[in-house]
C-alpha cells in the first residue's frame, strides 16, 4: 500500500476511533510512569547523592530517542542548579570524551542497555574513575551491570500497536529524569529567587529582577499637575501622557494625590460642566497607592491586582514624585 494510499485510509476513520487510540497512548504512558513509583528505592536514593556530592558535572548521554530525551533532562539539571551538558556518545568515542573528567558523573541512558556507543565507553570510565549511573530497561544488560548504580525504566509496554516505537520507554526515562532534578533541586534548598538566575532571559527572570525603576515613567513622561490648577488644564495634562493619570502635587512639590480618567468621569457624572471650573485638588483621589523604586515590578503587578488599579505613584525620600509605573508597561514585559 502506498503512502498516499495510507493516508487516505486513515482519514476516513472514524473521529471517535482517532480518540479511542490517543486515549490508549494516554493511559499506557501514564501507568509506565506510575509503575515507576514501586521502583524507587535505594539505588534511586545513591544515584541523587551521588549527584548532589559531585565535585563536577552531570555528563548525560545516550543513542537516538534516549539521547533526545537525554538532552533535555541535562537542560532541566543545569537550570535547576545543577551542573550539566549533554554528550553524544559517538561523538565521544571520536574525541569529545575529552570533555570528561574525573570529577564529572556520567548519566548514560538506554532501553536495551546493550547500545554499542554506550557499552564502548565502559572501559575509559573506569580507567578514569568516573562514576556511571545508567537508566536502562533492562537490569541485566552489559551497561546496568558495569554501572555504579543502575535505575529500572522499563515499561511493561510501548503505546504504539506495534510496541516498539519509543513511547512509553521515552515518557518513563524523562519522567525518571524529572525526579532526579527535583530531589536535587529539594536537597540544595533552590528557591524561585534562585531559579531566576538561572533564566535571565525568560519570564521567571523577568519577575525576580526587573525592578519598578526599570518601567517607571519620569521626566518628561511623568504627569504632574499643581494642587491648584483648573481642571480644564488638569485633563489635558492626564490626556497628553496617556497614562490616564496624573501626580497631584502641593505647593512644596509632594505629591498630594493622583488624578485619573475614573476621576474625571466621576466628577462629570456628579457636577457636569462645572468640573471644569473646579481644580485638581478638588477632584483628586487622596493617599494615593505609591511604590518604592526598588521594589520588584512584580510586586507593583501584585499590588495593582490586590487595589484593581492600574499605576502607582514613586515617590523620592522626601515624597516628591519619583515617577509612575502602568500596568501596561509591567505587562509588556511579560511579567505576569
Amino acid at each position: 500500500m502506498s503512502g498516499k494510499t495510507r493516508n487516505k485510509t486513515f482519514c476516513r476513520l472514524d473521529p471517535n476511533k482517532i480518540r479511542d487510540v490517543a486515549k490508549k497512548v494516554l493511559k499506557t504512558e501514564a501507568a509506565a510512569i506510575s509503575a515507576l513509583i514501586d521502583k524507587l528505592n535505594s539505588d534511586f536514593e545513591r544515584a541523587v547523592e551521588m549527584i548532589y556530592e559531585c565535585k563536577g558535572r552531570v555528563v548525560v548521554t545516550g543513542m537516538g530517542k534516549s539521547g533526545l530525551v537525554g538532552k533535555k533532562i541535562a537542560a532541566t539539571l543545569a537550570s535547576t542548579g545543577t551542573p550539566a551538558f549533554f554528550l553524544h556518545p559517538a561523538e565521544a568515542s571520536h574525541g569529545d570524551i575529552g570533555m570528561v573528567t574525573g570529577r564529572d558523573i556520567i548519566i548514560a541512558i538506554s532501553n536495551s542497555g546493550e547500545t554499542n556507543e554506550l557499552t564502548g565507553l565502559v572501559p575509559f570510565l573506569k580507567r578514569f574513575s568516573v562514576n556511571l549511573i545508567s537508566m536502562t530497561g533492562n537490569p541485566k544488560s552489559t551497561l546496568a551491570k558495569a554501572s555504579d548504580v543502575s535505575l529500572d525504566i522499563s515499561v511493561k509496554e510501548e503505546a504504539c500497536p506495534m510496541g516498539i516505537v519509543p513511547t512509553a520507554s521515552t515518557t518513563a526515562t524523562m519522567a525518571m529524569g524529572d525526579a532526579i532534578a527535583v530531589c536535587l533541586l529539594v536537597k540544595r534548598g533552590l528557591n524561585e529567587e534562585d531559579f531566576a538566575f538561572y533564566h535571565p532571559g525568560g519570564s521567571i527572570g523577568k519577575k525576580f529582577f526587573i525592578k519598578v525603576k526599570d518601567l517607571m515613567q519620569s521626566e518628561d513622561r511623568l504627569p504632574v499637575v499643581p494642587f491648584g490648577m483648573p481642571m480644564s488644564k488638569a485633563v489635558m495634562e492626564v490626556s497628553s501622557k496617556r497614562l490616564g493619570h496624573a501626580i497631584v502635587i502641593d505647593k512644596g512639590g509632594s505629591i498630594a494625590g493622583v488624578l485619573t480618567d475614573g476621576d474625571v468621569r466621576r466628577g462629570l457624572e456628579k457636577w457636569g460642566s462645572k468640573l471644569f471650573e473646579m481644580t485638581a485638588g478638588e477632584i483628586m483621589t487622596k493617599n494615593p497607592k505609591m511604590i518604592a523604586a526598588d521594589e520588584l515590578a512584580a510586586k507593583a503587578l501584585s499590588v495593582m491586582e490586590s487595589y484593581s488599579i492600574s499605576a502607582l505613584i514613586i515617590p523620592d525620600a522626601e515624597g516628591k514624585p519619583l515617577g509612575i509605573i502602568h500596568l501596561h508597561d509591567i505587562l509588556k514585559q511579560g511579567i505576569v
